[in-house]
């Protein structure tokens, strides 16, 4: 039986290992739990039909990894998770502008009609009602309630996945891979002297991915953006079922259960590895999240997360086999929307690595592009 390795844990890993798993094939994950994975710091909005950005490639994406989600979800619950992270809580767009909310609405439902039926009923809804959904917000945002949109927690995601990967075989291995090879093939995956035969490796590794590759001569361009977000909690107030919030400016706010909310985030992208929470950062969320939702000013701070995004060149995501090296793929660049995509993106690089179909064309996502001089 052919031997798979996937090196990388997040969400994008762990589903790549979970839908090979499902295949029967000997698959292998490891992980070495950097901080600052963008899994572990992420609360992902599953919304991108509002998004403004044009690029058709990226748009392609993250619709199919939402219309993904409730296929995966039912997967995962009939193997008994039940605790997926993911919950269909509906989102609200506030805009002050009138010009722009009809803009919005119109992209929404052109959208819908072009092959995205997930994306629910599109409301427009006045102040006072998106203030009965999400009471901390502020007067005067006319609004669009989105009712297909949703909500995930990370880390209960990537959990889920490794669990029930699990179950179907694979084995997980935390410590530093060094991937072992004679001419252009991987052979091998080392993990603390321990060598792992492999005849397919997979490269997950977020914004870690630049350093495992470089020792074979690939100059694999990721960068890592800065994020850092913020935890709330409203005593005595049930949140579980607050829809999502995307204001006029770049940020959002989520609620889960027990009275917590998530507001952020910022996009530091030259801040390297930083894991620092700071003031700055810290500003900046908390400014533009009581702009918005003042009710929110009596909360608890409860933590910050900090996460590095991978973001390759033209921030355009990218999967599939490194060029002219025969057993290697990657996938990498999902960037702000990993929780959106990521899913999606394990299952089509499963499909890809297998030798089956895949929904999305390869070429559009092209692994060439984030390869630099040696490539």
């Amino acid at each position: 039986m052919k031997k798979y390795i996937v090196v990388g844990g997040g969400v994008l890993g762990a589903s790549t290992a979970y839908h090979l798993a499902k295949e029967g094939v000997d698959v292998k994950i490891i992980d070495r739990k950097d901080e600052g994975q963008a899994t572990e710091a992420a609360a992902g909005i599953v919304c991108p039909w509002l998004a403004q950005r044009r690029n058709k490639r990226w748009y392609r994406l993250v619709k199919g990894g939402a219309r993904y989600y409730p296929e995966l979800i039912r997967q995962l619950e009939a193997e008994g998770e039940k605790h997926t992270g993911y919950r269909r809580v509906g989102a609200i767009s506030l805009q002050r502008d009138e010009a722009k909310l009809e803009k919005t609405i119109e992209r929404a439902l052109k959208r819908r009609e072009d092959g995205a039926p997930e994306i629910g009923e599109i409301t427009r809804i006045s102040s006072e009602e998106a203030r009965k959904m999400f009471p901390p917000l502020a007067e005067g945002y006319d609004a669009i309630h989105v009712s297909g949109a949703a909500r995930v927690n990370g880390r209960e995601l990537r959990d889920a996945l490794l669990r029930v990967a699990e179950k179907h075989g694979v084995e997980r291995i935390h410590g530093d891979a060094s991937l072992i090879h004679q001419g252009q093939k991987v052979t091998a995956v080392e993990v603390d002297g321990v060598r792992h035969q492999a005849d397919e490796v997979i490269v997950t590794a977020g914004s870690w991915a630049k350093p495992i590759l470089k020792p074979l001569g690939i100059d694999f361009l990721v960068h890592p953006q800065k994020a850092q977000i913020v935890h709330l909690d409203l005593p005595n107030t049930e949140t579980e079922n607050w829809p999502v919030i995307m204001p006029p400016n770049n940020q959002y706010m989520l609620s889960f259960g027990g009275g917590r909310v998530v507001i952020g985030a910022t996009h530091e992208t030259d801040a390297g590895f930083d894991g620092r929470s700071t003031v700055g950062g810290l500003h900046y969320v908390f400014d533009k999240a009581l702009e918005v939702a003042p009710g929110l000013y009596d909360s608890t701070f409860a933590e910050t997360r900090v996460g590095f995004r991978p973001f390759t060149p033209g921030s355009l995501p990218v999967f599939g086999g490194i060029p002219e090296w025969s057993n290697l793929y990657v996938a990498n660049g999902l960037g702000a929307s990993g929780l959106t995509s990521g899913p999606y993106v394990g299952a089509e690089l499963a499909r890809l690595v297998l030798g089956k179909e895949t929904e999305l064309d390869p070429a559009d996502y092209d692994v060439s592009e984030a390869l630099g001089s040696n490539k």
